[in-house]
């Protein structure tokens, strides 16, 4: 079966390079991409009015550029089990991808964090952090402003071992099969010692983790979590940062929009954000 994935664009440069990346990351995997365009209007001009040959207009410009990006990345794929097609939405951005995720059973949602700029300016900016808490059925993979593809040889997955971790363990045990990753889990807390619940929790994650190339390691008594994961994305030289966003956990305060821009919580490599299970 093949996989779905969900590419949005908004014909900016970062939403092209992360298309690139997806289509590079899954290069010998059976795929189906849709590459979605989201089109609404903005009066950006001095108009007090707006006719509908207007709006038929900007409408058909946007799906002649998404038609010619589907021909180009079809030109660029080297595998015959890619396909490729193109979903053009007139609706609110998140409303799209939402309806989009539901109708297509998408696995994934690759894209960009950076749109282009004048009406499309907020659409891969904030929305990026917006969807990753709105979508709950499909893993969200968010990758960095001209990002080039690099084979994955470390997969990160910090956590504070406060949850049970579950199927949604399933997304980093597919990364790692992928390209035979190695997976490094970095334990990112205040606290220097594991309660029992931890300890627990620990204990499963290790046997889960068997059969995979895994490696634990501690960041324990770090006074700002954001900080330290940065810090562990370059220490550990990890190509891909995975987190599951449970309600309550560090994820979601990480994933509050205002948290990102007083810390500058911007990861340097792909961001992996899975949802929990349940």
């Amino acid at each position: 079966m093949k996989r779905k994935i969900l590419l949005p664009t908004d014909f900016s440069e970062n939403a092209s390079s992360a298309i690139k990346y997806a289509i590079k990351l899954y290069d010998t995997e059976p795929c189906v991409f849709y590459l979605l365009h989201t089109w609404t209007f903005t009066n950006t001009g001095t108009r007090t009015y707006i006719t509908t040959s207007y709006i038929d207009d900007l409408k058909e410009t946007s799906e002649k550029k998404l038609k010619a990006l589907k021909e180009k990345v079809e030109a660029e794929s080297n595998n015959a089990d890619h396909e490729f097609k193109t979903l053009f939405c007139v609706n609110d951005f998140l409303k799209s991808m939402e309806l989009n995720v539901e109708k297509y059973k998408i696995d994934m949602i690759i894209m960009g964090t950076k749109g282009s700029s004048g009406i499309h300016q907020f659409l891969f900016g904030s929305n990026t952090v917006a969807l990753m808490n709105k979508i709950q059925s499909c893993p969200i993979l968010a990758v960095p402003d001209a990002f080039e593809f690099v084979t994955p040889k470390f997969v990160g997955f910090p956590t504070d071992y406060n949850h049970f971790y579950d199927n949604e363990l399933e997304q980093i045990k597919d990364l790692s099969n992928l390209y035979g990753s190695k997976i490094k889990v970095f334990y990112v807390s205040k606290k220097c010692i594991l309660s029992e619940k931890q300890n627990y929790n620990f204990t499963m994650l290790k046997a889960y983790l068997e059969d995979y190339p895994t490696s634990f390691h501690w960041g324990e008594g770090v006074a700002n979590k954001e900080v330290a994961i940065n810090t562990f994305v370059d220490e550990f030289k990890i190509d891909i940062l995975t987190m599951i966003n449970y309600k309550h956990s560090f994820t979601e305060n990480i994933m509050k929009e205002p948290v990102i821009k007083k810390i500058g919580f911007h990861p340097k490599v792909p961001f992996l954000v899975i949802p929990s299970v349940g």
